[in-house]
């Protein structure tokens, strides 16, 4: 696996969660933030989309309306990787059937105990969902995912967290997408939400917070690395998308195509991993800091043959 997680965390009681959770959800995502879509689904604004769009048939839709689970309940992930079998036996119902997370004792791709892509960073992150990860309404009732990212006030390692969606694990081609923002940035946190598997990666929402999203497409077979800046902050709400055809890979950011890349695109079954973990570069987190991303709705889509229109 690209990452890998551990350390141990005392919640801070009810009402400092509480305080946490209305000081990063004060902002509505806008209605009218971005330009008409140029992907598969036309996805405009914060809406979710519903129903297949072209060539790729809907196979997941969470808008986490109405949803409550609480803090802890990511937890008793078990280790059996990028399978469908994976589940965390603290979640019940739907979300035990349709999600997964990266368990306790994984380090993230920064750590010593990891380096997976032979970097040389000397503080990393666990994977820690059972503490870093609820859903739960915002403060104007919209539903949302919220993964909230530490650093113990003691030091040491990093809370981190990738989630990962079970319905499309170990898939081949297909369209992902999701509404979502950083409410609360802070140096050394970052994201790699990709798709990954047997050596193959496609990275559709990457950096440090505290910069711009990227977008980097790495052929399995060895080229370079495609790469595209997108010059938009994380902190603003952003609809991020990739579709995943036979030799060919589109990176949207707000319905945008921003990367198009045709070289060693895989053709073997992938899984979608909403990783989040510590920086790979720049400042490290300090000891207390933490750094939140809310989540508003996730689609994703199997593939059903022919090109996008």
């Amino acid at each position: 696996m690209r990452s890998r997680p551990r350390r141990r965390y005392r919640l801070r009681g009810a009402a400092a969660l509480v305080t946490a959770v209305l000081e990063a959800s004060l902002t509505v995502p806008p209605a009218t933030a971005v330009p008409p879509s140029e992907d598969a689904c036309h996805t405009t604004a914060d809406a979710m989309p519903r129903g297949d769009c072209g060539p790729f048939h809907q196979v997941f839709a969470e808008d986490f309306d109405g949803d409550v689970v609480p803090p802890g309940s990511f937890s008793d992930c078990d280790h059996d990787a990028d399978t469908p079998n994976a589940h965390c036996g603290g979640l019940t119902g739907s979300y035990r059937a349709d999600w997964w997370a990266y368990p306790r004792g994984w380090y993230d791709t920064a750590h010593p105990r990891n380096h997976s892509n032979g970097n040389n960073r000397v503080l990393g992150g666990e994977y820690r969902a059972d503490d870093t990860v609820w859903v739960g309404p915002a403060a104007d009732g919209d539903g949302r995912m919220h993964i909230r990212m530490y650093r113990p006030a003691s030091g040491g390692d990093l809370h981190v967290a990738a989630v990962v969606p079970r319905r499309v694990m170990r898939q081949t081609y297909g369209k992902y997408s999701a509404r979502v923002r950083v409410v609360k940035a802070a140096p050394g946190y970052k994201s790699a939400w990709l798709l990954y598997g047997g050596g193959c990666e496609m990275d559709m929402y990457e950096q440090s917070w505290v910069d711009t999203v990227h977008f980097f497409h790495h052929p399995c077979d060895g080229r370079a690395q495609g790469v595209a800046d997108s010059g938009r902050p994380f902190t603003e709400w952003h609809t991020v998308g990739l579709e995943w055809t036979p030799g060919l890979a589109r990176y949207y950011l707000d319905g945008r195509l921003l990367l198009s890349d045709s070289r060693g695109v895989a053709a073997r079954p992938l899984s979608w991993i909403l990783q989040n973990e510590s920086a790979l570069y720049g400042a490290y987190a300090a000891p207390g800091s933490w750094a939140q991303m809310d989540i508003t709705w996730v689609s994703a889509y199997t593939y059903t043959g022919g090109r996008p229109g």
